[in-house]
């Protein structure tokens, strides 16, 4: 297929421009957004890019996770189409590009080919993937899972947020459950351009990260069980505490993580201690390890060494402990033709790049299963994400939507 020529560019104040609308709808309290999935904030953030995409002339469908589908004819149609996008919906403190630039450069996408003129063989699919975060619902990625049949649907509906209610009943709530079978569609290809959320890309001066790999990621979550009792009042060797076996714990998963550099990492980031009270030591503490690896195998060692170490721990100790995975997925090797694309595409636009791994999940990383895919990444500040202080620059969202256009109208075939 040919090539798109240098000289296709987006227009990137357009595309500034929309990031910085969409970010009007559910500010943060310290500029950022707080956009969860499924709130009245989501349901307003979708209406939003709703009506752009029919102004661009797109037609909407909408699938029973709320999955939002924004269509580009092609000039064939038994062809295939090329899909392109991310998702609208961000952490409670979350950043004005995590997800977003990945929705609204693919709406860029659709707007320049509008402005040219330009008709592909396969139509393109512009698409918002509901609850990627799973702060408000676990585990994240969600409903690309229930698409990629990672999940259940029932299952993905009877998810409850800490209020107590349902994911499906606030998706229905908000006026954002479609009719569509969740899954049905079939893709040529999926892009995915995504902000690094890690600090590599700026520390090497590098434009454009070209994703060959997503890091496996394993949850564990571990309730730890001891005897809560007077601060004051307990003799040390008599104490039972669960606090002190925690953080045992938690030194125990920094050394299986260093023990597996330079790529893999562990930490603890949900943690809760009982009764959380300054006068009584702590009867119970419950955290959960998250592992991440470009290796499967890495993983499963580090989920072992946690087991025997921690339990070792807890042996000594006099405390219960107890584990249960509560997440993950396995790595990720993205399609080779649409990771070329994306290295041809950067080289082509004279962007400086380098392979990366992506430490963090995506819809990208489920919908890989079910069709040939890759990611786009651009750098942000200080690898600053999920974090209202989220930042990049307007030359890099241009920089990284120009090169998603070019591997997406390369793959999509330009006719004419």
């Amino acid at each position: 297929m040919a090539a798109p020529g240098e000289n296709l560019r987006i227009n990137g104040e357009r595309l500034w421009d929309a990031l910085m609308e969409m970010a009007k709808i559910g500010p943060g309290v310290a500029g950022g957004n707080n956009r969860q999935t499924v709130t009245d904030e989501d349901g307003e953030g979708r209406a939003l890019f709703q009506k752009w995409c029919e102004a661009a002339g797109l037609t909407m469908g909408l699938d029973t996770m709320g999955n939002m589908f924004a269509r580009r004819e092609g000039t064939d149609p038994d062809a295939l189409p090329v899909y392109v996008g991310s998702h609208l919906d961000t952490q409670p403190t979350g950043g004005k590009y995590d997800g977003v630039l990945g929705v609204l450069g693919g709406l860029e996408i659709i707007r320049t080919l509008n402005d040219l003129d330009i008709k592909t063989r396969h139509p393109i699919v512009v698409t918002n993937w509901t609850n990627e975060e799973g702060t408000r619902y676990a585990p994240a990625m969600l409903a690309s899972g229930v698409f990629a049949g990672v999940h259940e649907q029932d299952w993905a509906y009877a998810r409850e947020d800490a209020d107590g209610k349902a994911f499906g009943d606030e998706l229905e709530r908000i006026g954002w459950k479609g009719d569509e079978e969740v899954g049905a569609r079939k893709m040529h290809a999926f892009f995915e351009l995504h902000i690094e959320q890690g600090p590599i890309l700026e520390a090497e001066g590098k434009d454009i990260g070209v994703v060959t790999h997503g890091q496996g990621l394993s949850w564990t979550q571990v309730t730890i069980t001891g005897k809560e009792s007077h601060t004051g009042s307990t003799p040390m060797p008599m104490r039972k505490n669960a606090g002190l076996g925690m953080a045992k714990v938690l030194g125990l998963v920094d050394e299986i993580a260093w023990w597996h550099k330079p790529d893999a990492v562990g930490a603890a980031g949900h943690i809760e201690v009982y009764p959380n009270s300054r006068n009584v030591i702590p009867g119970k503490a419950v955290f959960t390890v998250d592992f991440r690896s470009p290796k499967l195998e890495v993983i499963q060692d580090m989920e072992a060494r946690l087991r025997k170490g921690a339990q070792a721990i807890c042996d000594e100790m006099g405390l219960g402990i107890e584990f249960e995975k509560v997440g993950g997925f396995d790595p990720v090797e993205f399609d080779a033709g649409c990771v070329t694309a994306v290295r041809n595409a950067a080289e082509r636009l004279g962007y400086s790049h380098r392979n990366i791994i992506s430490g963090a999940g995506h819809d990208a990383c489920w919908i890989n299963r079910v069709a040939p895919t890759a990611m786009v990444m651009c750098p942000c500040v200080d690898g600053l994400s999920h974090n209202e202080a989220e930042e990049i620059s307007r030359e890099w969202a241009t920089a990284g939507a120009e090169v998603l256009l070019h591997a997406v109208v390369e793959t999509a075939e330009v006719v004419g």
